[in-house]
């Protein structure tokens, strides 16, 4: 596969997704660093995102619940590139009855080189970075030349 250079917005477009147990942990990132996201275009799961919402000022694109479809969702806008960062605390001490939807979520994410926070300290990282809130270049799949190659 070859790679081509795309620039990444300074107003990004965030997916913010919590299993059951990580929900509060997710909500209160959120409440911390609120300023910091209300520039930016937010979606999120279901439940996650009404919680979000109710708790916050931050305003969210709420898609479906993750065990029926919302994971699936995210990919498919992470494939379309709108998606440019996913928070996504995920509880890995309970088994998930979707695991698959979030191992291929999780693909998709590498595939298409979206940073990605499992956890609050990397998402603190992420969201602290000078390029959470600037442009900056990145290297993304050449799915035109692919599509190509296969005629």
């Amino acid at each position: 596969m070859n790679y081509i250079d795309i620039n990444a917005p300074a107003i990004k477009s965030i997916s913010l997704v919590a299993h059951d147990n990580m929900k509060v942990e997710l909500i209160n990132w959120c409440q911390k660093y609120q300023d910091a996201l209300k520039p930016h275009t937010l979606y999120a799961t279901g439940t996650t995102g009404l919680q979000i919402e109710k708790q916050t000022d931050l305003a969210i694109n709420k898609l479906i619940s993750g065990p029926l479809g919302g994971d699936q969702q995210i990919g498919a806008l992470i494939t379309e590139q709108k998606i440019d960062i996913m928070i996504f605390f995920w509880d890995p001490l309970e088994a998930q009855p979707h695991d698959p939807d979030v191992k291929a979520l999780l693909r998709l994410a590498a595939v298409w080189n979206i940073p990605v926070a499992c956890n609050r300290a990397t998402a603190d990282l992420l969201i602290t970075s000078p390029l959470f809130a600037s442009s900056y270049e990145k290297k993304i799949p050449d799915y035109q030349e692919y599509i190509a190659s296969r005629s």
